[in-house]
Formats: C-alpha cells, structure tokens, sequence
C-alpha cells in the first residue's frame, strides 16, 4: 500500500462524474442524429482539441462549429436549445456526484492529504464547477482549456505539480485511462491507479502505466491507507 502520499490529483469524468444522457430529449435528438453520429462529430479531433486548449471558449461557437461538422441546417432556436440542452447535461453530472464519492474524498482529506484535479475540458464541460460539491473539497484544479494543454502532454501534469508545491514521488494520479492520461502521469513518475467504476479500458489491463486498479471508489481509502 501507498505511504507518504502528499496530493492525490485526479480525472473528472468518467472517474468522479458522468455527464449521462437523459431518457427525454437529448443533443443527438434536437439534430435529428444517433447517438453515436453525434458523438463522433462532438470529440472530432481538431474541434476538441480547439476548446480543450481554450483556442474556443465561447460555448455558442462550440455548438456553431459541431453543427458545420455535421453539416446540418438549424435555426436559432434550435441551436440555442441544443446549447442548453448540452450545457445542463454537464452540469447535472456536476452537481449530482454520488455521495459515495464525496465520503470518500472527505476522508482523504481529514487524512491530510491535498486534492487536485486535472481535467480535459472545454468552458462549457466545467461550467458549474463551483455549484458541484466537488469544488470545496479540492485545493486545487487545472482545467485544460485554461491552462492550453491537455492530458497526456508532460506540461499539464507538472502546473499541478507546481500549483500543488509537490513533487511526482509524492502523488498519485486516479483516472479511468481515457486520453492516456496513466501513462502521461506515469512518465513523470508519478503513481497510477486505474479507477473502474463507471467504465472499463481492457486495454489497460496489462499496463505498465497502472500501477494500481481501483474496481471501487472506496478501494482509495485502503490504498492510501486511511
């Protein structure tokens, strides 16, 4: 087990929350798509990769640029209810964490142990941060669209480091894996521990990057020993 672990950083989604689509109305709905079309147009390479640096930061031209990747037709109405509808996803994953989650990061806490988060994400992704119970509890957050790199990039990893006043032999990265944000973290030598619980990389089962598998949530809490 872990000792001597100064910050614990961790991934937002798919690791703390998911941004679930509803059994109502939903983005892929408004445009007339599937849901998988309109997944693929919306973490197209190049436009993510634009909002996640922050070279787009203004939501309704998000929205504008995903709508030209379709290459669809819409009215100000509906492109305005699509930009609400996507706006309120995120933000219902944000203010609804399971409070399994919250415990377990409060005992981290109480343990001495600082939080920070490193996310990639776009303005409209983080929002409302500061309504989710998630944003009292951490120290600290590097969001990517701020900072203007992104996960894996060694960059990311060593402005918390920094913004934490730690070194990587003191940390340990939790993430689901998405982006290779493990093996991003563990090339700087920082600790890894693959988190299960909402979603399972197989291919990440025989990694050199993960040094530990959390199936639960709770599992951090005998990992660090607290």
């Amino acid at each position: 087990m872990l000792k001597d672990i100064e910050v614990v950083f961790f991934d937002l989604f798919y690791t703390l929350i998911v941004p679930k689509y509803k059994l109502s109305t939903n983005e892929y709905d408004v445009v007339g798509l599937s849901k998988e079309d309109w997944e693929e147009i919306a973490e197209d390479e190049m436009l993510y990769s634009d909002r996640a640096t922050g070279r787009v930061t203004d939501p309704k031209q998000i929205i504008l640029e995903m709508i030209e990747k379709a290459e669809l037709d819409l009215t100000d109405n509906v492109i305005e209810n699509l930009m609400h509808i996507r706006k309120k996803r995120f933000k219902d994953a944000l203010i609804g964490v399971d409070e399994d989650i919250i415990e377990v990061l409060k005992k981290i806490k109480e343990a001495g142990i600082k939080l920070c988060l490193i996310s990639n994400a776009d303005i409209i992704d983080v929002m409302y941060w500061k309504a989710s119970p998630l944003c009292q509890l951490f120290d600290d957050v590097v969001f990517s669209y701020e900072v203007g790199c992104v996960k894996p990039d060694a960059e990311i990893y060593e402005i918390a480091l920094n913004k934490m006043n730690t070194i990587s032999e003191k940390c340990l990265f939790v993430g689901d894996g998405g982006s290779d944000e493990l093996k991003g973290a563990k090339q700087l030598g920082i600790t890894t521990a693959m988190a299960k619980q909402f979603i399972e990389r197989d291919e990440l089962k025989n990694s050199e990057d993960v040094d530990y598998v959390i199936n639960k949530f709770s599992d951090l809490c005998h990992l660090l020993k607290i």
